[in-house]
């Protein structure tokens, strides 16, 4: 490995960032702890390589969000990934601008707050990663979201090009359910308290945890009566009732309901049903695919009953995915 020349940070906009799953991380599996002593930068309690609390000393400063990765913690990271994208910068002694990236990087990562975190690879110490993010040449920086590597960039750092990447990677890992935040471990500081659910809300988050679907979806009810705009109730009455009718489908010879539903392809109940084990197993496009195409074939009052339950589909989705966005383009074709 040499060390490359300096050059800047390609643009966000040029460079789109998403998940991928060309890099194999699963041989880089978690040795046994390093014994007492051994290197390794402090990171936010609760992280790996975290200490107890201090204030740490004159020669080891905290750094709150900076991990220095070993082979020891390498898989906490992984794991942490899922919650808070992990900023991963590979570097070498012998790269003159490997010391200036590190910098560059821990200090945009500390200003946002916890909702990223550093880790610092010496590719000397650790070679085995940088083979499995096939690197070629450091400085080079990789992100970690859901477990799942990002390419960043490689070479020289530009401080506004790697804050308009780490913007985009915030959105990348949002979209993919990694929206957490870590503390940052300064004396005295708390982690916010998440707001308090409304009273309705609340109750139906009860009868979730009991199990009581019907309950849970009389709250929302009677939460969407109070406040008709309430999106939030209206996507949680589509999910209760679709964790409701999933319950006897349970005890089903879900086999024969798919062939039944192959072979009768205009039985609603059986098309419906199937539609809910699609959605339930994730095979989103399958499912409203399917009430699609009923409704495609079918007119009368099976059609509209097929129409509501798609449009409380799409709630259980999600309005804003783009398969939802895609199926309403098949159904307004098939309506109209």
């Amino acid at each position: 490995m040499t060390s490359p020349a300096s050059r800047p940070v390609p643009p966000a906009a040029a460079n789109p960032l998403s998940l991928r799953g060309a890099v194999d991380l699963s041989s880089l599996k978690q040795r046994p702890a390093a014994p007492p002593g051994a290197p390794g930068a402090a990171g936010a309690p609760g992280m790996p390589g975290a200490p107890a609390a201090g204030n740490g000393d004159a020669e080891h400063p905290r750094r709150p969000l900076r991990v220095d990765i070993t082979e020891a913690n390498f898989q906490e990271l992984v794991e942490l990934s899922a919650q808070v994208p992990v900023v991963v910068a590979l570097w070498a002694a012998y790269s003159p601008g490997s010391a200036d990236v590190v910098d560059v990087l821990e200090r945009i990562v500390d200003s946002y707050g916890g909702r990223l975190v550093l880790g610092a690879a010496d590719v000397e110490v650790f070679p085995q990663l940088a083979q499995a993010f096939q690197v070629q040449a450091v400085p080079t920086a990789v992100a970690l979201v859901n477990g799942q590597p990002i390419p960043l960039f490689q070479g020289g750092a530009e401080e506004p090009q790697v804050r308009s990447l780490l913007d985009e990677l915030l959105k990348v890992a949002a979209a993919n359910g990694v929206a957490g935040q870590v503390g940052t471990g300064e004396p005295g500081a708390a982690e916010p308290e998440a707001p308090p659910l409304p009273p309705l809300h609340q109750k139906a988050f009860d009868a979730i945890e009991a199990g009581d679907y019907a309950a849970a979806a009389d709250a929302y009810r009677q939460a969407l009566l109070e406040m008709p705009a309430d999106s939030e109730a209206k996507a949680g009455l589509a999910q209760v009732e679709l964790m409701g009718r999933l319950q006897p489908l349970a005890a089903a010879d879900t086999e024969a309901l798919r062939q039944q539903a192959a072979t009768e392809p205009d039985n609603l109940e059986a098309q419906l049903s199937v539609a809910d084990l699609d959605i339930a197993g994730g095979h989103v496009e399958d499912g409203l695919g399917r009430i699609v195409a009923f409704i495609g074939r079918n007119f009368g009052p099976e059609r509209e009953t097929a129409r509501v339950r798609l449009l409380e589909l799409f709630d259980v989705v999600g309005t804003g995915d783009d398969r939802v966005a895609k199926a309403r383009q098949n159904l307004a074709r098939v309506l109209f």
